[in-house]
């Protein structure tokens, strides 16, 4: 009776868990990794429909990829004038070398790994100012 009763308990739990298609066809996998959901913020526009027209500016790449850390100042990522100041110092040709490779808690590119250096200068001049 025991064996009977195994055999039964594994045959509803193989009928309940056939439905997931767990096969390695490139067709599984892609439905298995298909995103559940996305996120929608007010006002913000179709990212389906638009089509990036050239550069971003130094604004688009700031609300993009920087404010994060530069908006709030977290992990030390200067947002006034005097913690800018500081950097400045440096000259913005460092500036703009640390911003592109990483510096310190600053990671390359600011996460921005699309980015091109020419956007990231110009995010640079939009958080200076």
């Amino acid at each position: 009776m025991k064996k009977l009763s195994a055999a039964l308990l594994m045959l509803s739990t193989a009928a309940v868990a056939q439905p997931y298609d767990n096969s390695l066809t490139e067709e599984a996998i892609k439905k298995r990794l298909t995103p559940i959901g996305s996120v929608y913020l007010a006002g913000a526009e179709d990212t389906a429909a638009a089509v990036p027209t050239g550069p971003r500016s130094g604004e688009q790449v700031y609300q993009a990829s920087c404010f994060a850390c530069h908006g709030t100042g977290a992990l030390g990522a200067p947002k006034t004038a005097d913690e800018w100041a500081t950097r400045l110092s440096k000259g913005s040709d460092v500036l703009l070398d640390h911003a592109i490779n990483g510096f310190n808690a600053m990671p390359p590119k600011g996460t921005c790994m699309d980015c091109s250096d020419e956007e990231i200068a110009a995010a640079i001049e939009f958080m200076i100012k």
